[in-house]
């Protein structure tokens, strides 16, 4: 009952398992020029999400060493703080261009269909 309402899992089982390639669903429409705008703004977003994703792994990881660096060290000291966050965040960018952790990768295979799907 569930395939019959999920159009995604329904193309999923059409695939063809020799070449690889899914069979289009009935009920979906095939990819028009207005899919390639959807494409840019949902790699856009994917991207971000992973840069946020990242930056925010990385204040956490910064917020650890904070607490449990000693009191005499330059970690302790709120006047590093600020561009250190900045530098993590320029970081957790770079990386995410780079789909280093493969966060919008796996973000983008499951919000596009899989012909408009094109890593980097």
């Amino acid at each position: 009952m569930l395939d019959k309402l999920d159009p995604l899992n329904a193309q999923a089982q059409a695939a063809d398992k020799d070449t690889g390639t899914v069979a289009p669903a009935a009920d979906l429409p095939a990819p028009a020029s207005a899919d390639r705008e959807y494409v840019k703004k949902a790699t856009k977003a994917a991207v971000e999400f992973e840069s946020f994703f990242i930056s925010h792994m990385l204040q956490q990881m910064r917020e650890s060493q904070r607490t449990l660096a000693p009191e005499d060290s330059p970690m302790k000291d709120p006047v590093n703080s600020d561009m250190l966050d900045m530098a993590d965040k320029l970081l957790a960018g770079h990386m995410a261009n780079q789909r280093a952790f493969g966060v919008a990768d796996a973000i983008l295979r499951q919000l596009l269909p899989q012909g408009l799907n094109k890593s980097k």
